[in-house]
């Protein structure tokens, strides 16, 4: 192995710790909110409230983050927001009345979009016919950083209180600043694409408007911006109230919480890399391939979640098996939406394209949780669980019908544009090497 490719397995190692971290920090709110809703006395719908701030903030930061990303040095646009996680979550840990809450709270939510350069320039270290399975194991950082919260909100509250472990995260945050900055090298855009292979130096390209706006041209892309409006609908509904739900509804004990809840996110944390394996074999077999997976994973877990949340109340150890084998199916589309996207982008608007995908889900899904708590004080998490998460999976799959139809065209444009890049480039590589002085030899 080379010391370069050694070398992209240590920036994947460093992004995975900086993701596991951040989302540990993100999603800590979940398993805290019970003992926050005391400390402020507010009831659900103004918890919803909350939740959707920071969603809201993110949203709103994605195109900016996108921008600036295809413009600068994605490695040190990365160590600033890591910076910026950690500030914004002391913020937090300082507020001390509801009101300044909900504000720093949001505040948390501008290095929340800040993924896409980090996808980004993973791109540029391994090539396409990997990307679904680095993607995939970059995604298991989500479930597995739910489980890094919950331990530490059920280990650590106690004698911490909730402020004491927002001061815990928010320093790792700082320290991987320092890491992130100091180790992550910047890489050629489109460094790691098949037709750049061999060339020793690739011109920079750089975001440009009529590149960025060509991205609307895409109908493939419109469906997964369309999917992705809804997709995450779900997301937004299970991490912030499905912890909720099995204590107050289901009777679950707070070591049943943590043991349910630890061994459906494993399921879900093997998800991610079987859905992007899944994905990446089948797309050696026909460009379709990675949506396919996706279409399938968003069907199958909006019926097994049906089931599941029908289980009788008294029956907890079947509700767990069935959670758990749900858990496996529903993260199949995520490694792979995102490596469609790049599949059909070119590499200087990449994180521009994934931070569009990001505030269409950001812009839908903000409102998920305030939504759930309305259903929940007028009805039950139950309700909100099924009503918000299987119409939108629903959706979902009819979104990926059409999007697998217009991909292949799609995927052959951005080859031949690529291809053409290439060719150009060796031309201009040879015609330097050709004019260059040829040393004289005395004898």
């Amino acid at each position: 192995m080379t010391v370069r490719n050694r070398y992209r397995w240590f920036v994947l190692a460093v992004f995975f710790a900086f993701m596991l971290l951040h989302q540990a920090d993100k999603l800590l709110i979940g398993p805290l909110t019970t003992p926050i809703m005391e400390y402020f006395g507010i009831n659900e719908a103004q918890m919803g409230v909350v939740f959707s701030g920071a969603l809201l903030v993110g949203g709103i930061f994605y195109p900016l983050w996108g921008y600036l990303y295809d413009r600068y040095a994605r490695s040190k646009l990365l160590a600033l927001a890591s910076l910026i996680w950690g500030a914004t979550t002391w913020l937090s840990a300082l507020a001390r009345t509801f009101p300044v809450f909900v504000v720093t709270r949001a505040s948390t939510g501008i290095d929340d979009a800040s993924y896409p350069g980090l996808y980004s320039l993973i791109s540029d270290y391994f090539p396409p016919k990997i990307r679904g399975k680095i993607y995939g194991v970059l995604q298991i950082t989500a479930p597995l950083g739910y489980i890094t919260g919950t331990v530490l909100a059920l280990t650590l509250v106690a004698r911490w209180h909730w402020q004491g472990v927002f001061y815990f995260t928010g320093s790792l945050g700082i320290l991987l600043a320092i890491v992130i900055f100091l180790g992550v090298k910047e890489m050629p855009r489109g460094g790691a694409e098949p037709e750049f292979e061999g060339l020793e130096q690739i011109s920079a390209y750089r975001f440009d408007w009529k590149t960025a706006l060509g991205l609307f041209k895409k109908r493939s892309l419109l469906f997964l911006f369309a999917q992705g409006f809804f997709g995450v609908f779900p997301w937004q509904v299970i991490t912030f109230w499905f912890f909720r739900y099995l204590e107050t509804e289901r009777g679950f004990s707070s070591n049943e919480v943590l043991i349910t809840m630890v061994a459906a996110v494993l399921f879900l944390a093997a998800g991610y890399p079987i859905g992007g394996a899944l994905g990446d074999f089948l797309f050696k077999r026909t460009s379709r391939g990675r949506l396919i997976v996706s279409a399938f994973g968003v069907i199958t877990g909006a019926l097994l979640l049906w089931f599941t949340i029908n289980v009788p109340l008294e029956q907890k150890t079947f509700f767990t098996g069935m959670l758990c084998l749900t858990a496996i199916f529903i993260p199949f589309a995520s490694p792979n939406v995102l490596s469609t996207v790049y599949d059909v982008t070119l590499p200087e608007v990449r994180s521009t394209a994934n931070s569009v995908q990001n505030l269409i889900e950001q812009g839908g899904s903000a409102v998920a949780p305030a939504i759930a708590g309305l259903i929940a004080v007028n009805g039950s998490l139950r309700e909100a669980i099924l009503i918000i998460c299987i119409g939108a999976w629903l959706l979902c799959f009819f979104f990926f019908l059409f999007a697998i139809y217009f991909l292949p065209r799609d995927i052959h444009a951005l080859r031949a544009e690529l291809k053409e890049r290439a060719e150009q480039e060796r031309a201009r590589q040879t015609l330097q090497t050709a004019t260059l002085p040829t040393p004289e030899y005395r004898a």
